[in-house]
């Protein structure tokens, strides 16, 4: 049976501290990933030594996070942890819901959400990971930006898995770490508003609320194992979303899709 491969973003935000051992003593999932998440650490901690304003631009933050961020960073190698799932708090994690939902829903999630990390490559929500700062799209002395870094490490990694139906509901710059030829089909979607300008009907990407959007649509397609859009004509978004299947487009393996709400 075929089932699908969920690929989301990290987020800016993360629980502080941990209750677990150090990322080094616990399970990891891709675990031929360890050599490569060894060498962005490592450079990473050594950039943490450079003047504020380096830290700064690297890092993407300012004033007292600047601080905050760089003690996370070099400690990462001894902090404790806490499962991926729990670390992120973002909006998408919000709406994903996960502690509230079944058990049975839970372990689908960990074995079917991939999570992308510009320090970590990728991770399964059960994951043990430290608190740390640092983007996908970020240049780290000697290696690089990293999304161009993990694109081998991830894409070979991604391959040992079931990617005969892959969501990827990756942003552009995490999108960027992976080689989606790989995939025998590939799904990605925009949200997208009905709006009334001048008299007539457009619609408008939804850019600031994306991620939280598609937190209730991981939810729903991991429920339903869905592998084709399709499925989402029943999908009924908490924010009035609905699939508007005339306007999905196929490219090669990717099938591009929408949901509209009218405003």
């Amino acid at each position: 049976m075929v089932k699908p491969l969920i690929l989301i973003p990290p987020s800016e935000g993360k629980s502080s501290g941990g209750t677990q051992p150090c990322w080094l003593e616990t399970d990891q999932s891709f675990k031929n990933l360890e050599a490569p998440r060894l060498q962005v650490v490592s450079s990473l901690i050594e950039a943490m030594k450079e003047p504020e304003s380096d830290r700064a631009k690297l890092l993407g933050v300012k004033g007292k996070k600047v601080a905050e961020a760089t003690l996370s960073n070099r400690e990462i190698q001894k902090a404790e942890t806490l499962p991926a799932i729990e670390r992120y708090t973002g909006v998408l994690y919000d709406a994903l819901n996960y502690s509230a939902l079944s058990e049975g829903l839970k372990r689908k999630i960990d074995q079917q959400v991939v999570i992308f990390s510009g320090l970590w490559g990728i991770v399964k929500p059960k994951d043990l990971i430290p608190d740390y700062k640092l983007k996908m799209g970020a240049k780290l002395p000697e290696i690089g930006v990293l999304s161009r870094f993990w694109k081998p490490h991830l894409t070979s990694a991604l391959g040992e898995t079931d990617i005969s139906c892959v969501w990827d509901l990756l942003p552009g710059e995490h999108s960027a770490g992976w080689d989606p030829g790989i995939a025998q089909k590939r799904i990605r979607v925009k949200f997208l508003d009905e709006v009334i300008r001048d008299g007539e009907k457009k619609l408008v990407s939804v850019s600031h609320w994306n991620k939280l959007l598609k937190g209730a649509l991981v939810q729903y397609v991991v429920d339903k194992q869905l592998v084709d859009p399709d499925g989402l004509i029943d999908f009924s978004h908490p924010e009035g979303y609905v699939f508007a299947p005339d306007h999905s487009i196929t490219t090669g393996n990717t099938i591009d899709i929408a949901l509209i709400s009218k405003r």
